[in-house]
Formats: structure tokens, sequence, C-alpha cells
């Protein structure tokens, strides 16, 4: 059964509750809900686990605006104040920087970015449970693992480049292409 964060009268966000429990609160067809899973605040008639709360009621009036107004989503930080926004995830970056090197120069050790991927997958989730120094920790793991990942990648392409050029002042030392190197 899921918890309920509600807007009252005021404008204040009051939760959690169970459906049960906002029946005793006496919830309007407009009034604002979440619980986690949605992406965005709904009304709590638009919402399939609490239309038994308005089965037989009927509202004496018509609500203007169904539009849903951006509050932000509730964690255990109920004020305004102390709400602190979602840590970096670096999830991008480290697939990026895992799957780009290894294609590219099929470095296994480009391959260390996983660990960067599963420390950014963990961000969003201990947020979302309102655990906010595990995500800051997490992503902190995150952005490091992907700072290794990129210099294991920059290394392999200088490598690279150096084998190239070598590659070639050898194969032209042979070949009698000396002047074609020294353009």
């Amino acid at each position: 059964m899921s918890r309920y964060f509600y807007i009252d009268n005021e404008g204040k966000q009051k939760g959690t509750f169970s459906p049960d429990e906002l029946q005793r609160e006496h919830l309007r067809r407009e009034t604002l809900v979440w619980t986690q899973g949605m992406e965005q605040w709904k009304r709590a008639d638009e919402t399939d686990e609490l239309k038994f709360l308005f089965s037989g009621i009927t509202d004496s009036y018509q609500t203007a605006s169904p539009e849903v107004p951006p509050y932000p989503r509730p964690s255990t930080l109920h004020t305004a104040e102390t709400y602190r926004p979602m840590p970096r995830t670096w999830l991008v970056e480290s697939i990026l920087v895992t799957i780009l090197p290894f294609l590219f120069c099929s470095s296994f050790l480009s391959l260390l970015g996983i660990i960067g991927i599963v420390y950014a997958a963990q961000v969003e989730s201990f947020y979302n449970r309102g655990d906010y120094n595990a995500a800051v920790e997490s992503s902190h793991s995150a952005g490091k693992w992907t700072r290794i990942a990129l210099w294991i990648a920059i290394g392999w392409i200088v490598l690279f480049a150096i084998a190239f050029m070598l590659f070639l002042i050898f194969v032209g030392t042979f070949a009698g292409l000396e002047d074609l190197i020294t353009i």
C-alpha cells in the first residue's frame, strides 16, 4: 500500500498517509497528492488508488484548473529551507568513458568505468529514499571512477598515437620513404 503526501488548503505539504488515513483528512477531488513512483503531483481524483475516496461524492462546484503546479518531489526533508537538489549522477559520462574507449582502443582497462556506472545508478535511488548523504557519497565515487576511466582512455589514445608514429618512422626508414615522413 502506497504512502501519500498531499498539499493542504494553505499550500503546505503534509504526509505521509495511507489511503485510509487520507479518508480521515477529508481530501477534495482537486487536492494534489504524490507518492513514490509518480513523476509529478496529481489531483486526488486522478489517482486510481484514491478514487474510492470520492465514490458517491459530488462536488458542488467545478474546479477551474486541472493543471498541476510544479511542486518539488517530497522527500524526508519536509521544509523548503532544508530542500537540497539531487547531486550529479555522472551516469552519461561514466557510460561514455566506458564504452567508447573500449570500442576504439579495445582496452579492457576502460571497463573500470563500470564501477562508475554502478555508483552513478545509486545516486538517484539514495536521493529518492531521502538518504542525501549516501547520494552525495555515491556521486563522489561515480565521479572518481569516471575520471579514472577517462584518464585510462586518454593514456591508451596517447599510446596508440606514439605506436602509430613509430610504425610510420620504422616502415618509412626501411622503405626509403624518409622524405614523406619529414614533411
